[in-house]
């Protein structure tokens, strides 16, 4: 560690300049699961800004799939996210400067299967059974305010889509349980922001694929509902702050029950499509984040018994990018003050962490590297 040094407000030169800063840095984004791959978007500001899906295979194979110019980011609700996914091996995502879905196989290059640029598409899940990917649509067409709907896209494209729920201003998260019988869905409504109030939403999904009569599960002007999503046995999940804070339900037999009571935020403002803090390692356990006095921990949770078992990471802060489950393993983006926001691996028998992309290579002394503190104080009126 360098010397300490005082020098007079103002006056201090630091070695940590803007341009050392975006030289050689990328930003991480959205994280998906394929199988045994893990995928993931890098922002690289050496390209233009260009978003590239980048996939890792067991075996530490990286490569780049998504081939200059194209731009894997959508612009639905304009600050994107959600803007590809993955079944197969086949990934489908938005073109940025189109809007446009593509479709890209194993080894080729991106098709589209979409042909209007004033569509909009983000937040995809594929419907293997039904051969469609079901997203939000974020309709540019007409003269007024955009329209906003949930739709079904035939992959191979060739039809137009087909509306499966509309009349809210917004909407995010559909998710579709594993045994493909039942969609659940966020909506929201001006003047509402999703982080304000929000409404979870399940219907029955028929054998044509078109939706039954939509039920509601909680939310509202008051309430806010974050990350709805299925276990493996088909048990809907979700984070509500109709306490005051984010904290995690689930509904089950048609009754919701919470799962832990903390003075934790497990959720967290929706600013973009895709960034959600839990995942499921099977139906009895699952991994969740969460942010307490300023500062995000990992844990695993018994959903049983409703155990919480922290998860020492030595990480701090958590990157936008969902964190996925699956074979044993957590990934998620996260940082500290002394460490660069990194996809990580977390093994979750033994506890080992491996860093699989970091965002830069930063070669600074640590004594320049502040390590902030948690500091409370009392408010007047709630603020």
């Amino acid at each position: 560690m360098a010397p300490v040094q005082i020098s007079p407000y103002g006056s201090w030169k630091s070695p940590i300049t803007s341009d050392l800063v975006a030289s050689g840095s990328i930003t991480l984004g959205q994280v998906v699961l394929d199988g045994q791959d893990v995928y993931w978007t890098e922002m690289r500001p050496a390209e233009g800004g260009r978003n590239v899906i980048v996939k890792r295979t067991p075996d530490g194979r990286v490569a780049d799939l998504t081939p200059a110019p194209f731009n894997a980011r959508t612009r639905v609700h304009e600050y994107g996210g959600g803007a590809f996914t993955v079944s197969r091996g086949v990934v489908f995502f938005s073109n940025f400067d189109d809007q446009r879905l593509y479709r890209q196989e194993p080894g080729q290059e991106p098709r589209t299967f979409t042909s209007a640029a004033e569509l909009r598409y983000a937040d995809g899940v594929v419907d293997s059974a039904r051969g469609r990917m079901i997203c939000v649509q974020e309709d540019h067409t007409g003269s007024g305010e955009a329209v906003n709907s949930l739709v079904a896209l035939p992959l191979h494209g060739g039809q137009s889509s087909s509306v499966l729920v509309a009349g809210a201003d917004f909407y995010s998260s559909p998710r579709l349980s594993p045994d493909g019988r039942t969609l659940a869905w966020l909506s929201w409504d001006h003047p509402n922001m999703p982080w304000d109030g929000t409404e979870l939403w399940i219907a029955g999904v028929d054998s044509d694929g078109s939706l039954g009569q939509p039920s509601l599960v909680a939310g509202g002007n008051e309430e806010s509902i974050f990350q709805p999503e299925w276990s493996p046995d088909n048990v809907l999940y979700f984070v509500s702050d109709r306490t005051g804070w984010w904290n995690l339900y689930r509904r089950r037999d048609g009754v919701i029950e919470p799962l832990v009571r903390m003075d934790a935020e497990f959720g967290r403002p929706q600013w973009v499509f895709a960034s959600g803090t839990y995942g499921f390692e099977s139906a009895q356990r699952m991994v969740c984040a969460y942010q307490q006095n300023g500062s995000w921990s990992l844990a695993t949770l018994d959903t049983a018994s409703g155990k919480l078992e922290p998860v020492n990471t030595g990480y701090t802060a958590m990157g936008r990018g969902d964190l996925k489950v699956a074979h044993g393993k957590a990934f998620f983006i996260a940082g500290s003050p002394t460490e660069p926001m990194s996809l990580l691996q977390l093994d979750l028998a033994s506890g080992a962490i491996q860093v699989l992309r970091s965002s830069g290579d930063l070669e600074v002394d640590s004594g320049y590297l502040s390590v902030p503190e948690a500091v409370q104080f009392p408010t007047e009126d709630g603020m």
